[in-house]
């Protein structure tokens, strides 16, 4: 597949970019493949993309339900960041980082990534030492973070509430300027692209209707387009994990599936280059700004189980408080438009990526708040995973048993809280 370049922009516009090929392919499924990875999202076609680039498998298919990117791929809102401190997941979301930097060089492909840096705000000298602590253990493992007082804070973000009446008073904030974001159906795109120029079979409008077992193997996927076989199957399907897991004939897993919902105003002038951050008194909030200058927040999960993808008013309510008591000058503003995505929510806030009862089954899972930021690594560790029959020993934690073993990587600042509600 040619790659793209400055040149091929300006000799395709001659031809008023009617010459173009299309990006991947849009393939019949065969009846057999080396690795079958049901979920075309982020995670599934990075997956793909790694097994094929790294590992040298080139017989690969990717089943997806709906169309490439349909589910939370294009349902979330785009943040990237490293500021994690449990082993397991500071090294794993620190790697994710460094390919996040190097990603649209790797792919061959603008996935929009800006490093514009992720502010959380802090608002009780307890926040700030936690804050503390956090950071200095992000600086002391190869990463940048940085303690911004008020008056560092109010150079570089003037218009926040700072006002002596403000609903959350604002003491500081901790950063890292390495974070930012990038656009979520960018960088589907340039995975789908990357994976099939290197022989990857992406199947758009497959879904998966049941799974045929032959004792601890799985021998066969029932599809809406057809049988399809694999050696080696993973799931990557985010909130639908435990359908198929059941589907599997697996039981139960620690895992919830919830609403996550998100919400775009109408396009403003400049106002915010970073992402903003915020958790206090039973609040939780985050906000950055779009290329096209809408503004894109979302808050706190919707507090029942659910396979939805769709919002509701109190989460709007919500959402929008915590907008406007941070950031004022958004009162007036008109909501665009708003969604959700299912999302698999762990009990302790941290994924998993591992084998499974079954020889040939590997599970990725359990993202909770996290999937968009952890894409590149997620992919990078499941295919070594998949590949070599064993986890890197970043990973080796994050798997199933880890509960019974007492190995519960809480990181309560980024997962789930379900406290048996549902």
């Amino acid at each position: 597949m040619p790659r793209y370049s400055a040149w091929r922009v300006f000799w395709n516009g001659l031809s008023g970019h009617k010459k173009w090929e299309r990006a991947w392919r849009d393939p019949e499924p065969a009846g057999k493949y080396d690795v079958v990875i049901i979920g075309g999202g982020l995670h599934g076609l990075a997956t793909a993309y790694y097994l094929a680039q790294n590992h040298g498998i080139a017989n690969i298919a990717v089943l997806e339900k709906g169309w490439l990117g349909s589910g939370n791929a294009g349902r979330n809102t785009t943040i990237v960041r490293s500021n994690y401190m449990m082993p397991g997941n500071r090294e794993f979301y620190e790697y994710s980082l460094k390919l996040w930097e190097n990603l649209s060089h790797d792919l061959n492909y603008n996935v929009m990534f800006s490093q514009r840096a992720h502010v959380t705000l802090l608002h009780s000298l307890a926040a700030r030492d936690a804050a503390a602590r956090r950071y200095n253990l992000m600086r002391l493992t190869g990463s940048d973070a940085e303690l911004w007082d008020l008056e560092a804070l109010r150079r570089e973000i003037p218009h926040l509430n700072y006002g002596p009446g403000a609903r959350f008073p604002i003491i500081g904030a901790a950063v890292q300027r390495r974070a930012g974001n990038a656009r979520h159906d960018a960088v589907a795109w340039g995975y789908a692209r990357a994976a099939d120029s290197r022989g990857v079979d992406i199947i758009q409008n497959c879904e998966v209707t049941g799974i045929a077992r032959d004792g601890h193997r799985i021998s066969g996927l029932e599809t809406s387009r057809g049988l399809i076989r694999g050696k080696k199957i993973g799931f990557a399907v985010a909130g639908n994990t435990s359908r198929l897991w059941q589907m599997a004939e697996l039981g139960t897993l620690p895992i919830e599936t919830h609403k996550l919902q998100a919400f775009i105003s109408e396009p403003l002038k400049p106002l915010l280059d970073q992402v903003v951050v915020f958790g206090v008194g039973g609040s939780h909030f985050y906000i950055s700004q779009t290329d096209k200058g809408g503004m894109v927040f979302g808050g706190d999960l919707d507090w029942y189980k659910s396979y939805a993808q769709r919002g509701n008013l109190p989460m709007i309510y919500d959402a929008a408080e915590a907008a406007t008591s941070v950031l004022p000058c958004l009162s007036r503003v008109r909501l665009l438009r708003h969604w959700s995505g299912s999302v698999d929510m762990s009990m302790d806030g941290s994924f998993f990526l591992c084998k499974t009862p079954l020889d040939n089954l590997y599970l990725n899972a359990g993202w909770n708040y996290g999937g968009f930021k952890a894409t590149p690594a997620s992919g990078w560790y499941f295919a070594d995973l998949i590949a070599n029959d064993r986890p890197d020993p970043i990973i080796a934690n994050h798997d199933l048993q880890r509960f019974e073993r007492g190995v519960q990587i809480d990181e309560r600042g980024a997962g789930s809280d379900p406290k048996l509600h549902g």
